[in-house]
């Protein structure tokens, strides 16, 4: 016997009506494949979540690292997005004042800018820097999907713009994600609505269903964070991936069904990654400096140690400790070394 499926109710007042014109806003920027046709089954879809779902890590941050590469970002602002990055693959949970700080942060490393030349550069940081940390598992859910001849849609936060170069790159659908006013062919630096996040994505996903005639009790809906739960709430089947803990319980609550792709993820809890992220961030940094440093005549040391005294560390996660390692004794007979 088939279960009842009901939509939850949206959200009312004007942080309601923001997530309503958001979503109605990516929903309108969709880019559906052409080539596609009619699929064979026209109304399931399946929706997937971005960081730390499809990718590991943040998008966001990918993309300021590719353009603090070329220049066009500092030094001080390539630090920023370091530290959230490593504070997001760490914790495993998205901060929202971090998430408010890398949109302000990107609107204004856009305003004015092209969007032909912010999409040319989106492609070029994506082969360098992100598609060598697509989850293969998230990655075979999809092509599950696209097999079974369903539509298979990105949902995130990211840049649109952003969003449709990893759908293609993937061979997906489309993309739903943050949309950006243009005016002229360049980014004002406002957006349309709200960040395409919380429920401002299960009110795309609701627009997009409207428009292309799907069933959402028949679709899927796929991400790693208690964030996106509205979207999951939106369809009729909802997949826990790579999830942080308020999802897992959630999902195990629910009976939702629960992907974990990660490895080793005890020793993420005892501190080890994070020196090993703080010396692959420095490394980061001191080696997009070297990329444009012929472009200043300033010391760039002095400009990496003032850049983070500034950056705020982000707090551990609740009952977060370093753990002691015991280290066994050699075995008896064992040379000194």
């Amino acid at each position: 016997m088939p279960r009842s499926f009901r939509l939850p109710r949206r959200r009312s007042g004007e942080d309601g009506v923001k997530a309503v014109l958001a979503g109605a806003a990516s929903a309108a920027a969709a880019e559906v494949e052409a080539s596609l046709g009619v699929p064979p089954d026209p109304t399931a879809a399946a929706f997937f979540d971005v960081d730390n779902t499809m990718i590991r890590g943040a998008s966001i941050y990918f993309f300021g690292k590719g353009m603090a590469g070329r220049g066009l970002i500092t030094t001080r602002d390539l630090l920023r997005f370091g530290w959230q990055q490593l504070a997001f693959r760490v914790r495993g949970v998205e901060d929202l004042a971090a998430v408010a700080e890398a949109r302000d942060k990107a609107l204004g490393l856009v305003a004015g800018k092209s969007v032909e030349d912010i999409v040319a550069y989106g492609e070029e940081i994506y082969d360098e820097l992100m598609e060598r940390r697509i989850w293969s598992g998230t990655r075979a859910l999809a092509q599950q999907h696209l097999d079974a001849g369903q539509r298979v849609f990105l949902v995130t936060a990211t840049p649109v713009e952003l969003a449709r170069i990893i759908a293609k790159r993937l061979g997906l659908t489309g993309a739903l994600g943050t949309v950006s006013e243009i005016e002229d062919g360049r980014y004002t630096g406002r957006l349309v609505g709200e960040p395409l996040h919380g429920p401002a994505k299960a009110e795309a996903v609701r627009a997009l269903a409207e428009r292309e005639g799907l069933d959402l009790a028949r679709c899927t809906a796929y991400s790693d964070s208690s964030n996106d739960v509205p979207m999951l709430e939106a369809v009729g089947h909802a997949v826990a991936v790579n999830p942080d803990a308020s999802l897992r319980e959630t999902a195990r609550a629910r009976g939702w069904v629960v992907r974990d792709f990660r490895t080793g993820r005890k020793a993420a809890k005892i501190g080890i990654p994070t020196a090993a992220g703080i010396g692959a961030l420095t490394g980061g940094v001191l080696g997009g400096m070297a990329l444009h440093r012929r472009h200043a005549g300033h010391d760039h040391f002095r400009q990496v140690a003032s850049a983070v005294r500034s950056v705020r560390v982000p707090a551990p996660p609740p009952g977060y400790a370093l753990r002691a390692v015991r280290v066994p004794p050699p075995p008896a007979g064992a040379p000194a070394r």
